[in-house]
């Protein structure tokens, strides 16, 4: 979720928290409906009831824009449309009189664990995602770093796709902090990784791995393809001028090294040659992009 602020995320997590127990109250009582025949709530037996049940009410009209796009999101919705068709024709059934079979309640007591699962699965996410976000920078910490290219590094072993590793080192940070402040060099922080995550897929991953260096991890990329995609992140930082408190524009650049992850060394490796073609993008005037090769060393 690039585009949610971490306040926004905390937000949308204890509207999840509430919907999900709004859930869990009503499988309570649909489930006392059905065991002592008790009144009915009419909106269970009609056609859209999962539009209508409170937890439908909070997908389909009070969750963010921000949840919609997520694919857990998306299959939280089939699942709970499934569900309360189950209830519906078990509601009707009872309603009439008739008995309802061990198979039918299965169907529908089937679909009720696959909607937990789904919705525990969207909450597990957001979470995680919360735990690993940078608190000022809202791109991902170095925590999840190594295991996010492990994944990647075995997907190249098998041959499925490559992926590149990019350090990113804003230039003469220092200074900035000492000229103008160290409010104004979190503003420029916040405001280039925001140009970056804006710029960046959303299956690209951005992490702040110390100060002002921060690791992209780019997936499905050769070489020269990913040295493209970060010459226009290099030449966008450089373009857009950051506004600090007292409303002066400054330019902040950055350096940028990177390699491919390699199958037969280990991660931490491959992150210390795009630590070396960095060095060496900084030795050769900053505001550059470099490539590790053989024989570079930091």
């Amino acid at each position: 979720m690039p585009n949610i602020t971490t306040e926004e995320l905390q937000a949308v997590l204890q509207q999840l928290e509430q919907a999900i127990y709004n859930h869990e109250q009503w499988a309570k009582s649909f489930d006392r409906t059905l065991i002592c025949r008790g009144s009915h709530n009419p909106r269970d037996i009609e056609d859209n009831a999962h539009h209508l049940c409170p937890f439908g009410q909070w997908y389909y009209q009070l969750s963010p824009d921000s949840l919609r796009q997520l694919p857990a999101f998306q299959a939280i919705g089939l699942e709970h449309k499934q569900m309360h068709r189950q209830a519906t024709q078990l509601l009707r059934v009872s309603l009439a009189g008739g008995g309802i079979s061990p198979q039918d309640y299965d169907l529908f007591a089937n679909a009720m664990e696959r909607l937990r699962l789904e919705i525990h699965t969207l909450k597990r996410e957001l979470a995680e995602t919360l735990y690993n976000r940078d608190p000022l920078t809202g791109a991902n910490t170095r925590t999840g770093l190594l295991t996010k290219l492990r994944e990647q590094q075995e997907l190249v072993r098998r041959g499925v796709q490559p992926c590149a590793i990019v350090m990113m080192d804003l230039d003469h940070f220092k200074s900035v902090n000492d000229t103008y402040g160290h409010s104004t060099g979190d503003r420029v922080l916040v405001a280039i990784t925001g140009y970056v995550i804006e710029h960046l897929r959303p299956y690209d991953k951005l992490f702040r791995y110390g100060g002002e260096e921060f690791v992209i991890c780019l997936p499905g990329l050769e070489l020269e393809v990913a040295r493209e995609v970060i010459e226009r992140l290099r030449q966008g930082v450089a373009a857009n001028p950051i506004e600090t408190a007292g409303g002066q524009p400054i330019q902040v650049s950055a350096s940028f090294g990177f390699t491919m992850i390699a199958s037969d060394i280990s991660v931490e490796e491959s992150l210390d040659r795009a630590d070396s073609a960095l060095y060496q993008a900084k030795n050769e005037g900053r505001n550059c992009t470099r490539s590790w090769k053989p024989g570079l060393e930091a």
